[in-house]
């Protein structure tokens, strides 16, 4: 089994701290916990209770999984892409935690639109190759090789392929609502 310094650094609470022009002594003051304790994290010489990141977290204005998120010990997280095809486009998808992305490739005349998938995401799609219009409700652009478009998934939306072309779409979740 993994040691708690394989998964956890909390070193970045040095970092927190000088970001916010703060003391150890302040971030004890704040929060309620010892300066000894936080000294020992900052050396990632001790890993945090869940009440400690609680305390710790709301002095940073941050909620305690943020906080551990940041703690967490980076690794790499290799996965392998999806194929799937609807109205002409074929589509290579990956996802990770809040992002989706997907490459896609159209003739021309096809033309896409299921709003019945989208989530409350933002939605960015970036020609690579070809031309396509994109419909929002009542606009309308013309995208061509290098144009990007941003607009809220949520939004009934269509693409419609004027030259064969490649597309790269990133679905972005928006923040927790609460």
């Amino acid at each position: 089994m993994s040691d708690w310094k394989d998964m956890y650094d909390f070193s970045i609470l040095r970092e927190l701290r000088k970001k916010a022009a703060l003391t150890i002594a302040d971030v004890s003051e704040r929060s309620g916990v010892s300066q000894a304790v936080i000294s020992k994290l900052e050396r990632n010489q001790n890993v945090a209770e869940l009440e400690t990141v609680y305390k710790l977290g709301r002095v940073f204005e941050m909620n305690p999984s943020d906080l551990l998120s940041l703690a967490e010990s980076r690794s790499a997280h290799r996965i392998t892409s999806t194929h799937h095809e609807h109205s002409g486009f074929h589509f290579e998808e990956i996802r990770y935690g809040n992002v989706r992305c997907l490459m896609g490739k159209a003739p021309k005349g096809a033309r896409v639109s299921r709003d019945e998938i989208h989530k409350d995401d933002y939605e960015v799609c970036w020609v690579t190759k070809g031309r396509l219009a994109f419909y929002l409700s009542h606009e309308k652009y013309h995208l061509e090789a290098g144009d990007a478009i941003q607009f809220d998934a949520l939004l009934a939306h269509t693409y419609e392929v004027l030259e064969d072309c490649e597309i790269l779409v990133v679905h972005i979740q928006k923040e927790k609502r609460f």
